[in-house]
């Protein structure tokens, strides 16, 4: 049984949990608000709210793509489609200023343009490159984007009065309807928790599965490590942190704790996809689908990482992550294992920490080739390194060759020249539909010598190398 709050009615469905949120919406309640567009998470036109109810009894919101969703993950949530958004006395202040901003033209993408300016309202943290974040995920065809910047201009300058997050102050102020005031109790009063079913198939967020085999899992029960409270949890013990497999990106990014360690993380991470799928993608997903070009892999393979591997018998081995690719698509996991967390220790003062990608697009696409390197630097030698590349081999690689020939020399820019040519021989590129082999070839060269730029100014720069 699932068991969730759409908009105002209470929901009982006994459909399998695999099912796509996205076609109960429409097909099972008639709410066409929400669109059916790419069915692959890129272009927003399917977003809808997904809250949940916090230790604080408040309701948490975010953003998710519905066509990707699968029912269970709303078990015991609040989903809000547009429909749930309208008010009865005129429009709501995010559709007032996309409106008056002309933000709109042909419409079939304004629902989900809508919905995540309101999830965006619903937070705590108000700025204008937040705002704009929550709709990297939404794609429009029509308006150029510039109207709709100036509504999201608008939306702050009301939002930017928000002292504390009160779900009456959205009310008086026409962001959301008054119905939304009675959500904590209706969550509160769905008693039943889902369980992780043994008998059903894994699935991480859905966020790779949903669009390639979206059909197969319509029809199947499922086990959501996301739901599983034992493995979705991030906490540092002394100097080690511990990220469970079903924690997503927004998870990672929202670790406040992390940020000491990795300044740059958020823009790190905001390469990683869209708001929405950072919402729903989690790690042990993204590490299990063994994708060559797989962002968190790339960036965890720089932090010379361990997964721990759990059996139903109770059994664990723990095996570092370098260790676990085997080939395209291949794993190290047997039958009846998952991973159950990812560790690394942290960075220490003298360590230093870059990821790189390219991409067609800057935001929401796929990696052409993407790099990482964690380099600890002793009396002007480099005590250790680990550097990782996407793109240029059947796997997300870790570049142990030229780690090896770094290791004990000197920082300099003449041995930063020299691994490069131990570089080009560890890798195999291949020509593909995100560019050619000599092209990838070019690119893991620029994200290499553009992590020493980066991170060491003073001992190479762009004019040494040949």
């Amino acid at each position: 049984m699932i068991e969730f709050i759409l908009n105002k009615e209470h929901i009982k469905t006994e459909i399998p949990s695999g099912s796509i949120l996205l076609d109960f919406i429409r097909q099972k309640k008639h709410l066409t608000g929400t669109k059916i567009g790419c069915r692959e998470g890129d272009c927003g036109a399917c977003t809808v709210l997904s809250g949940s109810l916090n230790t604080e009894g408040k309701v948490d919101y975010k953003a998710i793509t519905s066509c990707l969703t699968p029912i269970a993950s709303v078990h015991g949530k609040h989903v809000v489609t547009i429909e749930g958004l309208n008010l009865t006395d005129g429009l709501t202040t995010v559709q007032n200023a996309i409106k008056e901003n002309n933000a709109t033209q042909c419409g079939f993408c304004t629902p989900g343009f809508v919905v995540s300016l309101t999830g965006y309202a619903l937070n705590k943290n108000i700025s204008i490159t937040g705002i704009k974040d929550s709709i990297s995920g939404n794609i429009c065809r029509c308006t150029g984007y510039k109207s709709i910047e100036k509504a999201t201009e608008d939306i702050t300058s009301i939002l930017v009065e928000k002292n504390n997050h009160s779900t009456k102050w959205l009310i008086e102020r026409k962001f959301v309807p008054e119905y939304f005031t009675e959500i904590p109790g209706k969550l509160f009063d769905i008693k039943a928790k889902m369980k992780i079913n043994s008998k059903g198939t894994i699935v991480g967020g859905g966020t790779d599965l949903y669009v390639t085999r979206a059909n197969k899992f319509q029809e199947l029960d499922v086990d959501l490590i996301s739901e599983n409270d034992n493995i979705n949890k991030i906490f540092i013990n002394k100097n080690t942190c511990i990220i469970g497999a079903g924690a997503t990106v927004s998870d990672i990014l929202n670790f406040t704790r992390l940020h000491d360690y990795f300044p740059e993380l958020e823009n790190y991470f905001k390469l990683i996809s869209s708001k929405q799928i950072r919402n729903m993608a989690t790690v042990g997903g993204n590490l299990v689908n063994a994708s060559p070009i797989a962002d968190l892999a790339i960036f965890f393979l720089a932090l010379n990482s361990k997964i721990n591997i759990n059996d139903k018998q109770g059994g664990n081995r723990i095996i570092f992550l370098k260790d676990f690719f085997k080939g395209y698509k291949s794993i190290d996991i047997n039958d009846g294992e998952i991973i159950q967390e990812i560790t690394f220790e942290l960075p220490e003062d003298d360590q230093y920490f870059n990821f790189e990608k390219v991409s067609k697009r800057t935001h929401l696409d796929i990696a052409s080739v993407n790099s990482a390197m964690n380099i600890s630097i002793k009396k002007k030698l480099i005590n250790d390194i680990y550097l990782s590349a996407g793109g240029v081999s059947p796997i997300p690689l870790f570049l142990k060759n030229t780690c090896s020939f770094l290791k004990g020399k000197v920082l300099s820019s003449e041995n930063i020249q020299k691994a490069h040519c131990v570089l080009k021989e560890e890798i195999t590129p291949i020509s593909d539909v995100r560019g050619s082999k000599g092209y990838k070839r070019l690119l893991i060269r620029q994200l290499y010598y553009g992590h020493f730029i980066k991170l060491f100014p003073d001992i190479i720069n762009i004019y040494d190398i040949k």
